[in-house]
């Protein structure tokens, strides 16, 4: 015979979930993470390709610099013929010399804002970078006023734009 078990269920009563102790870390996490996050900022540069490099340029077009990096140094050129030639020093590029090269064109050329960056193809990639920085701004040291405070020691500059509008490029 089959005994049959029948139990009567016992109803219990339905437990309520306490989230105030999440709540409370919720409020002390949040600001947290909001005060001590680091926002970050993008900088975009908007690079051309340059216009041909073969063809004349007219009287009105002006002069426009092309700097062009090679393993045996960095060439400075008018599009026609090369105006400048910087060769390299201890192996490695010397572009502190590019700087104050691209710093006499400006002074002459002050209305001019485009340049072209050419590079050989065994070149790495962070002398591009490094090399268009140079062409497009340069650190001046200001003049300090006795008027103004600073602090003694330490030399106070300012970021003036060269050629901002930069053309990348292979080198020729």
């Amino acid at each position: 015979m089959a005994r049959r078990h029948h139990y009567k269920r016992r109803t219990k009563p339905a437990h309520e979930l306490d989230v105030t102790t999440f709540l409370n870390l919720m409020v002390v996490l949040i600001p947290f993470l909001l005060i001590t996050a680091v926002f970050s900022r993008l900088t975009i540069v908007e690079l051309t390709l340059p216009s041909s490099a073969s063809g004349p340029r007219s009287a009105e077009e002006g002069f426009m610099p092309e700097v062009i990096v090679r393993e045996a140094g960095i060439e400075i050129s008018n599009g026609k013929q090369v105006i400048a030639t910087i060769p390299n020093k201890d192996e490695d590029f010397d572009l502190d010399t590019l700087s104050d090269y691209m710093v006499e064109l400006k002074q002459t050329y002050p209305a001019q804002d485009a340049a072209s960056v050419l590079m050989e193809a065994q070149i790495p990639y962070d002398f591009l970078i490094r090399v268009m920085d140079i062409v497009r701004s340069v650190e001046v040291p200001i003049e300090i006023d006795d008027s103004k405070e600073f602090v003694e020691g330490e030399p106070q500059f300012e970021l003036v734009a060269l050629f901002s509008d930069i053309s990348v490029g292979d080198a020729p």
